[in-house]
């Protein structure tokens, strides 16, 4: 009995072994391969769109340039406060002249998201006509339209903190 169990055990494992496998082999994924430098630059073309769109006084096409629901944070220091509170209400000469934003490091996190980190300058006039310059230091998540494939600001918070 005992050499029956043992012949019964090495013919299943005799048999079990040759058998082939029907199940589809697996194949890699193809990962989706991301180039940076493409990304980057079209990160550029949006940003220096935004900043050309203020200085050229386009405050319509500035929608363009984020996302719908977009959240910023802007610095609360006074004279941050002061420039937010005529610019909701502009009076006497009052004109938001420009921006130029610095860069320190812009990361690709993945094919729709980036961020961008680095400082700013805002320009514009006072109501006696005297041009203030207010700097900041930023960071900017991005996120990259589906419908138009351009990058777009999705969250900002800025700090009148420059280092």
């Amino acid at each position: 009995m005992r050499n029956l169990i043992l012949f019964v055990s090495a013919l299943f494992l005799v048999t079990s072994c040759n058998k082939t496998n029907k199940e589809p082999e697996l194949k890699p994924t193809e990962s989706k391969t991301i180039d940076i430098q493409a990304e980057l630059n079209s990160i550029e073309e949006t940003r220096s769109a935004f900043q050309l769109a203020i200085k050229e006084k386009r405050y319509g096409d500035l929608a363009k340039y984020s996302t719908s629901d977009l959240k910023a944070v802007s610095p609360g220091s006074e004279d941050w406060l002061e420039y937010k509170r005529i610019r909701e209400k502009p009076m006497g000469k009052f004109s938001y002249d420009s921006i130029r934003m610095r860069p320190q490091e812009t990361i690709i996190a993945s094919d729709s998201i980036a961020y961008d980190f680095g400082t700013s300058s805002v320009y514009y006039t006072n109501v006696e006509g005297d041009p203030v310059e207010l700097k900041d230091t930023f960071l900017v998540i991005l996120k990259k339209d589906k419908s138009d494939g351009k990058w777009k600001i999705h969250r900002e918070v800025a700090s009148a903190v420059v280092e």
